[in-house]
């Protein structure tokens, strides 16, 4: 009668031994990858949390945007949306429109209010975008740092084979199955990095498109309701 081992015993505790067999650059590497891929899963979980509810907040945002009937209205409630990025984009044009009656009592132009929305989108865009670049560091860094543990590896392998003579197989391989654990170890940080910057990098996309289509809706409401909304805003501005 045979007995198998079991498969992920058995491989598990061979990569423990690996593991704990390495030299001190292997090691090096090792936790340097370790770090890299850490910090990329606190984004990409950061990131995926904040983009969810934005997008839920977007969607509340922009039917009670197109539900009032003043701009006085949002402004009151703007609050409760605030992970949506068309907060951003609303605020900034409201407070041109704002100044500009304020001081006026009308709406000389929809340039300022257009620029203003601009601004706006960019600095939330800008929010979305922080340290998503770090996901593209990773994704390119880590298989280099991972080859090159794996190149000293063989390096230090092939140097201990010359020094004992005995050129087998047997005597090789260990050392290079030891040296090969990191270019598995930076391809396991590359990989989940790469995925997770495309996809976040396509939802910022879809938000910037989204702040696009906002501020024309704003302009829209602004025309259509521009000389109710003056008075409004200018009454509100004198309190």
């Amino acid at each position: 009668m045979h007995f198998f081992p079991l498969p992920a015993v058995f491989v598990g505790g061979e990569i423990v031994d690996m593991l704990s067999n390495t030299g001190a650059v292997a090691k090096l590497v090792l936790l340097t990858l370790l770090a890299f891929s850490l910090i990329s899963w606190a984004i990409i979980l950061t990131k995926w949390s904040l983009l969810r509810r934005a997008k839920a907040q977007s969607g509340r945002f922009v039917r009670a945007f197109r539900k009032a009937q003043r701009l006085q209205d949002i402004v009151a409630v703007a609050d409760q949306f605030k992970p949506s990025p068309l907060v951003g984009v609303f605020e900034g044009g409201y407070e041109e429109y704002r100044r500009q009656v304020a001081s006026s009592g009308g709406l000389r132009s929809m340039v300022p209010i257009q620029r203003g929305m601009q601004i706006g989108s960019s600095e939330e865009i800008t929010r979305l975008e922080r340290n998503v670049p770090w996901l593209a560091i990773t994704a390119a860094a880590t298989p280099f740092i991972g080859l090159f543990g794996t190149v000293w590896g063989i390096i230090d392998a092939f140097h201990g084979l010359g020094t004992a003579g005995a050129a087998t197989l047997r005597a090789v391989a260990p050392g290079i199955s030891e040296a090969l654990i990191t270019t598995a170890a930076g391809l396991a940080a590359a990989i989940p990095a790469v995925i997770a910057y495309n996809l976040i990098g396509a939802s910022i996309r879809e938000f910037a498109a989204r702040c696009d289509d906002f501020s024309l809706e704003f302009m829209n409401a602004v025309e259509h309701n521009q000389p109710q909304s003056s008075a409004a805003v200018a009454a509100d501005a004198r309190r």
